[in-house]
């Protein structure tokens, strides 16, 4: 991804507002960023995941699907309220970046 280090910040912010959500896993969310134009292979996402689970914003735990067994993650009540902060700071900056001057 361009400008990766720049985009990285709001990759978790998107990250943990669909762990806020539902369980995710690894695919579905590089996916659904895919969606959204962030091009993320395993090797930037699952650390990221990784590295959002030590710092206490995601818990994760193991299912069975097909057979297989996959690692799915939720947003803790810490990450849920580190969510709720991040969304404030993100409305704050997005009124700054596009407010109307014309007035």
């Amino acid at each position: 991804m361009r400008n990766q280090e720049l985009y990285i910040g709001l990759v978790r912010l998107h990250v943990l507002h669909h762990a806020a959500q539902e369980p995710i896993f690894g695919l579905a969310i590089i996916q659904e960023l895919g969606r959204h134009g962030y091009r993320l292979g395993p090797g930037t996402i699952y650390p990221l995941l990784h590295a959002m689970e030590k710092r206490g914003w995601l818990r994760a735990r193991q299912l069975l699907v097909e057979g297989r067994r996959r690692r799915v993650y939720t947003a803790t009540a810490s990450g849920r309220r580190v969510l709720k902060i991040a969304r404030q700071q993100v409305r704050q900056l997005y009124d700054e970046m596009f407010e109307d001057n014309a007035g």
